[in-house]
């Protein structure tokens, strides 16, 4: 497997882990309300992004044009969004949230790369 999708796959990996730590925090260790609800929104969307991530990565194993660019888009956007709530939440910060409609769009976008890789079928289909 090329180094540039081990990289993909692990950093889905370890976006999993923190948005799972994320949602654990927010749950028990978060008195905030609004900071808890920006945790549980943060690990929501990083963890359904790692995991379309790993169904890009099956894209791109059956031969799909996009699969590749949906799973760097998917990647990009679920850590910008997720992590930007994060540290919002965190710190008590709000210029991070500037970078969450960013995170947004590139998931946008993603999901978009991924219903083409999967409509269009693999290369020289």
């Amino acid at each position: 497997m090329p180094l540039r999708t081990r990289l993909m796959l692990g950093l889905a990996a370890l976006s999993g882990l923190l948005a799972v730590a994320a949602g654990a925090f927010g749950e028990h260790g978060e008195a905030n309300a609004v900071a808890k609800d920006w945790l549980r929104t943060a690990a929501e969307y990083g963890l359904v992004h790692a995991l379309a991530v790993y169904a890009a990565f099956a894209l791109m194993r059956a031969g799909a044009r996009f699969g590749e660019i949906a799973g760097w888009l998917l990647l990009a956007g679920g850590i910008a969004f997720a992590w930007s709530l994060a540290l919002m939440a965190l710190s008590g910060n709000q210029a991070f949230g500037l970078v969450t409609p960013v995170g947004g769009a590139a998931m946008l976008a993603g999901w978009l790369a991924m219903a083409v890789a999967a409509l269009a079928g693999a290369r020289g289909a």
